[in-house]
């Protein structure tokens, strides 16, 4: 396993620039060639992919072998989404839609050992399948789970500064997509998601929380990094696919078409 994988948190919570795509297709592929190219993690998205518990399980293996950090988009707060894939040995999760600061301690609390209530097994790959002592299980699981809160929801931004300073919260995630239809809006950047952006940025840079964003371009990733963002999820397994597709696709039936 390389240093990507084993380190995750610790490079997240440094604030290392870092690079990662979501997963929607429920094979291990896309997370193997991702690792190749020296991407620095995945996503595995749970919400609004079609994974279950043994696609997950495969995919957090294969991210393993191929030395990249792997999250889990949890389909909701339920402690035993979270409680599974940190069993598999993902490095942590996303949590969506967290609204409240009692939702972000009780998420915290799954997630941890010492300090929560996670549920406790050492006979699973998190464990090394019962190779480590129960000590040194806990304190490496509690040391590698990274949690990250989705702030999403315009009520959200109304306690944004409480769910942040929530201890063993380690992150933020922006849901700029989520925040434009909740606002009404239906073009990226506008001004309500601008202004949503700046609150949620200011209110981590202030709590010492790391800021996880999706964007696609360049311009808008330098001016987020400029605001302090340092993880980047820059695009999804199907939309890679799709815009290589298209543009091969396109390339060649202009290719042959000068052909004839």
């Amino acid at each position: 396993m390389s240093d990507n994988s084993q380190i995750f948190r610790e490079r997240f919570l440094r604030g290392d620039k870092m690079i990662g795509v979501f997963l929607k297709i429920a094979q291990t592929m896309p997370a193997e060639i991702l690792g190749l190219l020296g991407y620095d993690f995945v996503v595995v998205d749970e919400e609004h992919g079609v994974f279950n518990r043994e696609s997950t399980n495969s995919i957090i293996l294969a991210c393993r072998a191929h030395g990249i950090g792997c999250l889990v988009r949890v389909p909701n707060a339920e402690t035993a989404n979270i409680q599974t894939v940190l069993d598999c040995g993902a490095d942590g999760v996303l949590v969506p839609h967290v609204d409240s600061v009692e939702k972000a301690t009780a998420l915290v609390s799954s997630a941890r050992y010492r300090s929560g209530t996670r549920g406790y097994s050492s006979t699973t790959r998190a464990g090394d399948f019962g190779g480590r002592t129960i000590a040194a299980h806990l304190d490496e699981q509690d040391n590698r789970a990274t949690v990250i809160a989705m702030i999403e929801d315009p009520h959200a931004l109304d306690v944004v500064d409480g769910i942040l300073a929530v201890e063993g919260l380690d992150g933020a995630f922006i849901g700029r997509g989520d925040l434009t239809v909740a606002y009404g809006q239906t073009k990226p950047g506008s001004e309500p998601v601008r202004q949503a952006t700046r609150k949620i940025i200011e209110a981590a840079v202030s709590s010492g929380k790391t800021i996880c964003v999706m964007t696609g371009k360049s311009d808008d990733a330098a001016e987020l990094a400029g605001m302090g963002a340092t993880s980047f999820i820059v695009s999804s397994d199907q939309t890679l696919l799709r815009k290589a597709a298209s543009s091969t696709l396109t390339e060649m039936r202009q290719t042959l078409a000068g052909k004839q």
